[in-house]
């Protein structure tokens, strides 16, 4: 690996969270507190408490999401999803059965929703906390957490529906197969909008922090802004070698926790970089080049300082914003399928594809 191995996080410096029973783990912080939920193909979720005074982490609850599990043909899309709400009181999960499910932070089972068939892809809280947005090989619905009854249910696509993201709280934008954005209201049975111009499918997409501009990227190699007040894409950005598996916005900029600092998009690919770019000149940054395969997870800290990566080569990559120079390095025992920061921006939780989450404490490195 050609970086300078003073940064190399050794394997007694992480904490490793065992107890998943099969491959394929994601995780999520609390938005509010040390804790951290853990999903895998084997159908459970568990809740760590990872907090500053103990020695090691303790696990606080695990939950089977599906009393029918099979490994048979299970696949990454089996996986369970976590999403916690705003406020860090509740705990959304969904895994292969389609059942949603909401549990309190100590895991108890308050709701499960069920009202459609087949895999859900991706699925979001509003920041209110009220609804939760679920898509997949049905479509998209909106469920209403008060009544626990779908209040919307969307069938635009006419292919899978595989991204979601909230724009506002009752207003949010799809992509998936073919190729095409809708963004839609809760109040109203149309889209609002439409957004085309992909030649490929489309696998994700993300509002900037004040919801005026839509990033997409897709399996064409391209990175699009959007904006709600034009039909053509505000910037076309052929921006990777091979398809783009993720775009994420800093928080940073007018309307977040850090307005000083420069708003800065970040794509992530199979060709092994990670881009970054000026949206607001339209222009390219830099190019994050450390991994040596694909990179499935990208994640800014909350105090736009720092950036994880994960992918396909077993690694997770910390870097300096500000300087793009890469500063800890950490190989984990599978392919990182998953990175997320706490709320502090001093630790790292990864998910990998053998089962194992690792935890990364930047303040003992």
């Amino acid at each position: 690996m050609d970086f300078n191995q003073s940064i190399v996080i050794p394997s007694s410096k992480a904490i490793v969270l065992c107890g998943h029973e099969s491959e394929l783990c994601v995780c999520a912080w609390n938005p509010i507190h040390d804790v951290l939920a853990s999903g895998c193909v084997d159908g459970t979720a568990r809740i760590w408490d990872i907090r500053d005074n103990s020695t090691n982490p303790n696990h606080l609850v695990t939950r089977y999401l599906s009393q029918t599990y099979s490994t048979k043909e299970r696949s990454v899309y089996d996986t369970s999803l976590l999403d916690w709400s705003a406020d860090g009181c509740l705990l959304a999960t969904v895994c292969f059965d389609s059942y949603l499910r909401i549990w309190s932070i100590d895991g108890i089972l308050l709701n499960t929703l069920r009202q459609h068939e087949g895999t859900v892809y991706s699925f979001k809280w509003n920041k209110q906390g009220n609804y939760i947005l679920a898509a997949g090989t049905y479509g998209t619905m909106i469920w209403d957490i008060a009544t626990g009854f779908c209040l919307k249910a969307y069938c635009f696509h006419s292919g899978h529906v595989l991204h979601v993201d909230w724009q506002t709280n009752t207003s949010f934008a799809s992509c998936g197969k073919d190729g095409i954005i809708y963004v839609c209201e809760a109040a109203m049975n149309q889209p609002i909008k439409s957004f085309e111009g992909h030649k490929g499918q489309v696998n994700a997409v993300q509002w900037d922090p004040q919801g005026q501009l839509l990033a997409s990227c897709s399996t064409d190699k391209t990175v699009k802004i959007w904006s709600m007040k034009q039909d053509c894409c505000v910037y076309d950005i052929l921006a990777h070698s091979k398809q783009i598996y993720s775009v994420k916005w800093s928080p940073t900029g007018p309307g977040t926790a850090n307005p000083n600092m420069n708003r800065i998009l970040a794509s992530a690919s199979l060709d092994s970089t990670i881009r970054l770019w000026d949206i607001k000149s339209g222009t390219y940054i830099q190019s994050l080049k450390k991994h040596t395969d694909a990179v499935y997870s990208i994640a800014f800290s909350p105090d736009g300082k720092y950036f994880a990566s994960g992918g396909s080569d077993n690694y997770v990559h910390i870097w300096n914003i500000q300087s793009g120079e890469l500063i800890h390095s950490y190989k984990g025992t599978g392919a990182i399928l998953e990175v997320c920061w706490n709320s502090r921006s001093n630790k790292v939780g990864a998910g990998a594809i053998d089962g194992k989450v690792f935890v990364l404490d930047l303040r003992k490195l």
